[in-house]
């Protein structure tokens, strides 16, 4: 996942100078509210997960980077347990209405040692993504979201200089198991964010990320190449890691490498900051650098307006790639209502309002997965709430899938391609958001 997930605090330090220094003139948006048209009947209406944080590790099996023991890490457990529930779960994506389901393959389900992969395992991946198939969604598989053998990280994971060919090993066994499904793809989850992970947690130095970074990329274009090959007119991206303030340093950085070698851009937005919001950053901020990252996510400001300009400002940067969001939503605290009031029906319906005058603009966005279908595991923590449907992870020992308020409004938008014309925000759009501050302030969008 994105921002939601893991983050540095560099990047939130830069966000919050950026609010505070004001140095760009404020210009409102005002005049009139318009009318967001109907998306277009191929738009791509989907929900996301991952492998891990939804499968869940009950024994701390398969052994991964994610199952070593961490401090103020809570276990993953049996998670949601979408394990064995994955035909339940797709038939609420189904019902829905949804086109696309994002999935993730476990490295360490299929491979658990070096020398041997799992047929058992392939056997579960071929059989979960054809149930989606069989459900009339198309799958979007991610190669990478994160998770590593235990063999591999105890082999110095990205700092092996065989890193490169153990990954492609593992990649191209992906593609030729489940190309047949005609996917859209994921290679890597969000690369920065990978980076800072693995530092934060200790598992590759600061010094040896440019290896890992370098490495990233090299296997991203070899395996981008591969899956054109077996699979033609595939539909192939790396999904990237909105962070206001910080984007265009990052892009510059890595992001611009990848995309080199993709069809689509693939985004995933969740935060957005603007001059009108200071406080609220800073009591984020605080949350954060005091280490409580999960305590901070359902604190974090939120505009829905913000999506407008992640588009509009990755349609600049990378001008006749189409646009997909890959990842969207909002986190709550343990499913609680947000101290800012925002539900998430209203939230929902709010990003697709923007993301209908992005489109109407001229922004070539054609797909949007909401994060997530349900709650998951939260890499660490169970208490951030992103789902659909909220399950009690912790409390409740069947697991049961609840539906939220965003549920029926999810499927009324889906099946009238988008939030009809008569719809305006719940809240107004904001000023100067630090999502593009520059272009937000001279071209806000009205």
């Amino acid at each position: 996942m994105g921002f939601h997930q893991a983050t540095g605090l560099r990047s939130v330090r830069i966000g919050i100078a950026v609010l505070s220094a004001a140095a760009i003139a404020t210009v409102a948006p005002t005049g009139t509210v318009h009318a967001a048209p109907a998306l277009p009947a191929n738009f791509l209406w989907g929900v996301a997960s991952s492998g891990f944080q939804s499968e869940g590790s009950p024994g701390g099996r398969p052994a991964s980077n994610w199952t070593v023991p961490k401090k103020d890490v809570t276990p993953i457990g049996r998670s949601i347990d979408f394990r064995h529930r994955y035909r339940s779960d797709i038939a609420l994506a189904q019902g829905l209405g949804a086109k696309v389901y994002r999935v993730g393959v476990e490295w360490a389900r299929v491979q658990p040692s070096p020398t041997r992969f799992d047929e058992g395992e392939w056997a579960y991946y071929e059989d979960m993504v054809g149930a989606i198939v069989a459900a009339g969604m198309r799958p979007m598989v991610t190669i990478d979201h994160w998770v590593y053998p235990l063999w591999m990280m105890r082999k110095g994971g990205w700092a092996n200089p065989n890193s490169a060919r153990l990954w492609m090993n593992y990649a191209r066994r992906v593609v030729d198991r489940l190309s047949k499904f005609n996917p859209l793809w994921v290679t890597f989850n969000e690369p920065v964010m990978n980076t800072l992970q693995q530092v934060q947690r200790g598992e590759i130095s600061p010094a040896a990320l440019p290896l890992m970074r370098d490495r990233m990329v090299d296997v991203h274009a070899r395996i981008y190449r591969y899956i054109h090959r077996v699979q033609p007119g595939a539909k192939v991206t790396s999904n990237s890691a909105y962070l206001p303030a910080a984007e265009p340093l990052i892009d510059a950085e890595l992001t611009d490498q990848f995309m080199r070698h993709a069809d689509f851009v693939g985004v995933d937005n969740y935060y957005s900051f603007s001059l009108g919001q200071t406080r609220g950053a800073l009591a984020g901020a605080q949350r954060l650098l005091s280490g409580s990252l999960q305590e901070a996510m359902p604190e974090l400001p939120i505009d829905a307006d913000g999506i407008y300009y992640v588009l509009r400002y990755n349609a600049r940067r990378y001008p006749g790639k189409p646009i997909y969001i890959v990842e969207t939503g909002m986190p709550t605290r343990d499913g609680k209502p947000r101290t800012d009031g925002y539900r998430r029906g209203d939230h929902l319906a709010d990003v697709v309002y923007w993301v209908q005058r992005a489109r109407a603009d001229g922004i070539p966005v054609f797909g949007l997965n909401y994060w997530s279908l349900t709650d998951n595991y939260e890499w660490g923590s169970y208490t951030p709430r992103f789902g659909l449907y909220t399950v009690n992870a912790l409390r409740d020992g069947s697991l049961r899938r609840i539906p939220t308020d965003a549920v029926p409004v999810y499927r009324r938008i889906i099946a009238r391609g988008g939030v009809g014309p008569t719809y305006r925000p719940t809240r107004p759009a904001v000023s100067c958001s630090v999502v593009d501050p520059l272009a937000s302030c001279i071209q806000p969008v009205r």
